[in-house]
């Protein structure tokens, strides 16, 4: 008996040790005057986790520290490596480019200064992880529908790499260069690439800032790329079908001190890479403390992915402010690319005429 008699006591002892605990820890989250978590605040999703799980890895969703660490200084290495000062008085590079990997490329870039994808992988839960992805299981997309691979077998034909000719002229139909409209939306300055804006919002090779505004009634997600900016109305249902937005229409929701965000009805090209506007995206912002947000979503398209996936990392609160991102700087580059493309069409024309010709 009088064993029993400790034990209670022990464990009377121990639950009023652990529930201040537990309470400092629920006071540590930042609260609205209702509250609700307060999510505002600057966020930097730079991670060098990678969506995808390399093949190395299998179905293993952890990272030792040491594989963690190893992954820190090989980036370490090779940013300082790249970001070193280039020569001033080096000459130009080659027509057509000189290959070579890295931040300068074969187009002449200065250095890796504009690159900001982060100094560590990110970790859920203490552990460190091998990807974003989370399902499937390998940590990465499901495979595609078959009319999915008829379309992106298309699309690769319509969007070749540039190799100085105007190989679009042998091809029926509308080239990629003859009207601004049909160049990617990214390149056009008008959706960050690689999905940074969303939904789901996904760390890229810089430009990874995220500034939360929120209200009762709404939460507004400033991006860094391409300075978009995400309106989540609080409650209510989802616009009818025939109004569709690029970054769709979200509407939240709140589940304890998890915010969950629904998305449905986007234009025909999402930010989320080979997507379509019957893209369906939910998402889950959970604060952890003061300091980081759990991020968490599910992607779902019938005309792309033969089942859904999901993925999940955290967002670090930051101190670094969010400024303007003036892409093009004014669309310059976007008349140079219509007008090259005019160049090269000429020279085809002149060089089949004088094939023609005999000469």
């Amino acid at each position: 008996m009088l064993d029993r008699r400790l034990i209670a006591f022990a464990a009377v002892v121990l639950a009023a040790a652990v529930a201040p605990l537990a309470a400092a820890g629920a006071e540590e989250i930042p609260r609205t005057p209702s509250g609700r978590p307060d999510i505002s605040g600057h966020y930097d999703v730079g991670t060098l986790t990678p969506l995808v799980r390399p093949q190395a890895f299998g179905d293993n969703l952890y990272l030792t520290r040491e594989e963690a660490d190893r992954i820190v200084e090989e980036e370490r290495k090779r940013m300082q490596a790249e970001a070193q000062v280039s020569d001033p008085n080096r000459e130009a590079p080659p027509e057509g480019g000189d290959g070579s990997p890295g931040a300068a490329g074969n187009v002449g870039g200065y250095n890796a200064f504009w690159i900001d994808r982060g100094t560590d992988v990110f970790e859920v839960d203490g552990k460190f992880r091998t990807s974003i992805i989370i399902d499937p299981k390998n940590g990465r997309h499901p495979p595609l529908t078959d009319a999915a691979r008829e379309r992106f077998a298309a699309r690769r034909g319509f969007f070749r790499a540039n190799t100085g000719e105007a190989w679009w002229l042998e091809r029926e139909g509308p080239g990629p260069y003859d009207d601004p409209e049909l160049r990617p939306l990214a390149e056009r300055c008008l959706l960050g690439f690689s999905s940074t804006g969303g939904p789901p919002m996904l760390p890229a090779l810089y430009n990874n800032l995220k500034r939360i505004v929120q209200t009762e009634d709404h939460v507004m997600i400033l991006v860094e790329m391409v300075h978009d900016a995400r309106v989540v109305r609080i409650g209510g249902e989802h616009v009818p079908a025939t109004e569709r937005r690029w970054m769709g229409d979200s509407i939240g929701r709140w589940e304890g001190d998890t915010l969950v965000v629904d998305t449905t009805n986007f234009a025909d090209r999402p930010a989320l890479r080979s997507a379509t506007r019957d893209l369906h995206v939910v998402e889950r912002f959970t604060p952890m403390g003061r300091d980081h947000l759990r991020y968490e979503f599910t992607v779902e398209d019938p005309n792309v992915w033969t089942a859904p996936w999901s993925g999940e990392y955290t967002w670090p609160r930051s101190v670094a402010l969010l400024y303007e991102y003036a892409c093009h700087e004014g669309n310059y580059a976007l008349g140079n690319i219509m007008r090259g493309a005019r160049l090269l069409e000429e020279d085809a024309l002149a060089a089949a005429g004088a094939s023609d010709s005999g000469e």
